[in-house]
């Protein structure tokens, strides 16, 4: 993606099924747990670079002791911010004498973070700034064991204002309002019903009060604190938790939004949100790594005893589209397959741009995370020029040469690498007045290698703002001095907000909103922007499961190729000489190409969520009142 937003958060969860000494005795530490963990969120580096955090939960520890710990940071590196800063305390510990490290039983008792339960986080800020306090996972504390709650997830809550109101109708006062806040302090509400529950329960049995505290460590339902807890959640989520008595858990919201994977074997359980970094951490195939279903939790008892719990009931399966197209790696061997797809399918229509003319084409990506896309749509163009030679072979007749059979087969797509992002100058640039002639530069090209009388095909994953290819990578494009310039999106057109995770908020934002909309000033269609909003507001008024989203009638007088046509006119500098085209991908072939993530809503507007609807209609009326607020 050449425009930088928000990504995704990641996040890991680890319960470890064997005493410390059985991980010393097979692999040779008993700070196993800790070591895959780090390892786990490192592979998930991709998931978040503006914090992490890590805790855990050791088991049976008698009072006294420490049994919880958590570390969190937001220095440049995060994860290695906090592996250093753990290594460094257990060294402190160690004091010198590392064979202690040999005696499981002495590195419980003495290293915090040998736990058996552990909680991570890789945190992609979309809201609240990058600081500390809003680094993931969240504590709960209580002098309880089993009232201490850690949350951590990947996940947005459109309805953060409902949320805190029910919880101040509960008696509680939060000291923020943010959707991190509101899930921490209603599944905590819920996790002290249970608490109470089981009290009195173990109460009526004649216990004494330390029998009791065992009795509910031993008989806590997560399920039901989660299914009271989200009986209103509305958004998209992935939501891992541990109680301080070890029983741990990770949630999935109902249209499977946001994803979440899960391995387990008589050593482990893990869940992460992606599926290879579990494949390579233990080492463990493809096929044993299971999805969480929608609406469904993995809950693992503190006995270490697992099963997967239906909390809300399934929906719609609209699982985020942009994990396939962008977000999660692509070694996931789906992922991998998917992405070949999406770009083979804009072959042809890239091609019609170029004039099918391969000798005069070079093919080229710009972010690094559009080459798997690039090389399936160099792929289908492969695909269509063996063709093309096929006829022209053909059409020799039968008193061809081999020399003429061989230079008509001899052809190849022309394939180069053409932009290479400067890291270290995009990072040296600041907000100053020669900041747009910096940012030109930050893409260098090859140059040489492309010709006055040559298309230029650029690949990217998709385009939000077109910020970056208007500042920098058309003039770089352009300074090759092409006769046309081809960008193509393996996404469709961002029309509409995101509110399940991924940083995009404003509808002013969006190169395929702005367009829409000089259109209909082109056309003299004003009215429409007034009508559309006049009906937004009007929408706002009813109850959000009513609601209907009537922005789509922004972009109903238009085709996608015309709104195509003009964000590639909005977009090119005036500076930029060669013809700029623009080529997207299609909702149709999206869909073909993602078959088991259908969640298309920023394409489409079809929310899977009530909540959503409601945002885009906010989003709009924002929009038209010249207000800067996230409308979620």
């Amino acid at each position: 993606m050449s425009d930088a937003i928000k990504h995704e958060c990641g996040i890991a969860l680890l319960r470890l099924r064997k005493p410390l000494d059985f991980y010393l005795d097979k692999y040779g530490t008993a700070l196993y747990g800790m070591n895959k963990m780090v390892l786990m969120m490192e592979k998930q580096h991709n998931r978040g670079q503006d914090g992490a955090g890590l805790a855990g939960v050791k088991l049976d520890m008698p009072p006294g002791q420490r049994y919880l710990t958590r570390y969190r940071s937001v220095a440049a590196k995060p994860m290695q911010d906090i592996y250093q800063r753990m290594q460094d305390r257990i060294m402190e510990r160690v004091d010198g004498q590392p064979e202690r490290l040999k005696d499981a039983a002495w590195v419980k008792a003495n290293i915090p973070v040998a736990c058996e339960v552990y909680l991570g986080h890789m945190r992609y800020g979309t809201y609240g700034g990058n600081t500390i306090e809003a680094c993931h996972p969240f504590l709960r504390q209580s002098n309880y064991m089993s009232r201490n709650l850690i949350v951590a997830g990947n996940f947005n809550m459109t309805n953060v204002g409902e949320l805190m109101n029910e919880l101040v109708d509960l008696g509680q006062h939060p000291k923020v309002k943010a959707d991190t806040v509101t899930i921490m302090e209603k599944i905590g509400h819920y996790l002290d019903k249970e608490n109470k529950r089981l009290h009195a329960d173990a109460k009526s049995q004649g216990m004494d009060k330390p029998a009791r505290a065992r009795h509910i460590a031993e008989h806590l339902e997560l399920q039901r604190v989660l299914q009271k807890a989200s009986r209103q959640w509305d958004g998209g989520y992935a939501m891992g938790g541990m109680v301080g008595q070890g029983d741990s858990f990770l949630f999935r919201d109902p249209n499977g939004i946001r994803p979440a994977y899960y391995y387990a074997d008589d050593e482990i359980v893990v869940v992460a949100s992606e599926r290879p970094v579990i494949q390579t951490a233990f080492n463990v195939p493809f096929e044993a790594i299971k999805e969480v279903p929608p609406g469904n939790a993995i809950i693992v008892r503190r006995d270490g005893s697992y099963a997967l719990h239906e909390i809300l009931a399934p929906q719609k399966r609209l699982a985020c589209s942009f994990e396939r197209i962008y977000f999660s790696r692509g070694n996931d061997g789906d992922i991998y397959r998917e992405r070949i797809e999406l770009g083979r399918r804009l072959a042809k229509r890239t091609l019609d741009f170029a004039n099918y003319d391969f000798e005069r084409t070079v093919f080229s990506f710009i972010p690094n995370t559009a080459e798997i896309s690039y090389l399936g749509l160099c792929k289908g163009a492969e695909d269509e020029l063996n063709a093309q030679k096929a006829r022209d072979v053909l059409a020799l007749g039968d008193g061809a040469t081999a020399q003429q059979i061989e230079a008509i087969m001899g052809r190849r797509p022309r394939m180069e690498k053409i932009a290479w992002k400067d890291v270290k100058l995009r990072t040296f640039i600041t907000e100053d007045s020669g900041r747009d002639d910096m940012v030109a530069h930050v893409y260098d090209s090859t140059y040489n290698v492309v010709g006055p009388e040559d298309n230029l095909v650029a690949m990217d994953d998709s385009i939000v703002r077109g910020t970056t290819l208007e500042k920098s990578i058309l003039g770089m494009l352009d300074r090759l001095n092409p006769k046309r310039i081809i960008i193509v999106s393996s996404a469709p057109q961002i029309r509409y907000p995101d509110c399940y995770g991924i940083d995009m908020a404003r509808m002013g934002d969006f190169a395929a909103f702005r367009a829409a909309v000089s259109l209909i000033e082109k056309r003299g269609l004003t009215s429409l922007m007034d009508e559309v909003y006049q009906a937004a507001k009007a929408e706002l008024e009813k109850p959000k499961e009513e609601q209907v989203n009537v922005v789509k009638a922004i972009y109903e007088p238009f085709t996608a190729d015309e709104i195509s046509e003009e964000i590639a006119k909005m977009l090119t500098p005036d500076h930029v000489q060669a013809e700029v085209k623009l080529v997207y991908q299609t909702i149709e072939d999206l869909h073909a190409s993602c078959p088991d993530n259908q969640g298309d809503w920023y394409f489409t507007g079809n929310y899977p969520t009530a909540g959503g609807t409601r945002v885009a209609n906010k989003s709009y009326v924002h929009y038209i009142e010249g207000n800067r607020e996230r409308a979620y």
